[in-house]
């Protein structure tokens, strides 16, 4: 294939896409073509083995790539997720300029043109290697994120990657419509316990705008622990929820965000 096809079907790619495109090039043969078009401004040099195509009639100096065409290349398993996979579906409380992703490589975080990229290991699961991932066109190219069920419980098992727990509720709040058994599915998944109380508190508290029933509930209900748990990591003071024996926040309990808004 010749570069400007190649480049025509990638909007952002690595490297190592590049020469296996290119057959039987060598790699310096491969880094030389790529120089090339980068001197030529045809290309964007993103972070070293990682490049953008400048679209025709734009600077090279001022294109910004689309940041979850970069999230999804950082890394062979990457996953664009938790806030940014809200935000990438236009569904989140606050716009962000950091995005986070999920891989099992090692990915160091940097900065690009306003635009901050981090890598987090995806949490544990009992079940499979991995949850719901949806792989889609987008912008000239495909975007790897996790699906708005994963996202769910991804944010709420975790609330502090995802802003707070203002920021989780509300985000989470303006999706009209999850699978439930799919939710349930994923909580049951994962190999932390609390994970699961903490699903479904969410979901207990939301019963009537998810139409969440009892036996959606009830499986979530059954992982309560022996002795109290905190709902969130931080092991911040509330109140003690006997039925999910969950200590969970005040704020998060009469959601006090919602009163000033």
């Amino acid at each position: 294939m010749k570069p400007l096809d190649f480049f025509a079907r990638n909007p952002v790619f690595t490297r190592t896409q590049f020469g296996a495109e290119r057959g039987n090039a060598t790699p310096r043969t491969a880094s030389n073509l790529l120089a090339y078009y980068v001197r030529e401004g045809r290309l964007l040099r993103v972070r070293r083995g990682l490049y953008a195509v400048v679209p025709h009639g734009l600077e090279a100096a001022t294109f910004i790539p689309d940041p979850y065409l970069v999230a999804t290349q950082l890394a062979p398993d990457a996953v664009v997720a938790l806030h940014s996979a809200l935000q990438y579906r236009g569904r989140t409380y606050s716009v962000w300029n950091r995005f986070h992703v999920f891989t099992t490589t090692k990915v160091n975080a940097f900065t690009f043109r306003g635009s901050s990229f981090v890598a987090i290991r995806p949490p544990d699961r009992t079940k499979g290697p991995g949850g719901s991932v949806v792989e889609e066109r987008h912008s000239g190219g495909m975007v790897r994120v996790t699906s708005f069920e994963r996202t769910l419980v991804d944010l709420v098992d975790d609330p502090e990657a995802g802003g707070g727990f203002e920021e989780v509720w509300r985000s989470l709040e303006m999706v009209e419509f999850f699978d439930l058994e799919a939710v349930v599915a994923e909580a049951l998944a994962r190999t932390n316990a609390i994970t699961a109380l903490r699903v479904g508190f969410f979901l207990e508290q939301h019963r009537e705008s998810l139409f969440v029933e009892e036996r959606h509930l009830e499986p979530l209900r059954a992982r309560r622990p022996r002795q109290p748990a905190y709902f969130d990591a931080r092991r911040s003071p509330g109140r003690l929820r006997a039925d999910w024996n969950l200590i969970v926040p005040e704020a998060v309990i009469h959601r006090r965000w919602a009163e000033v808004s």
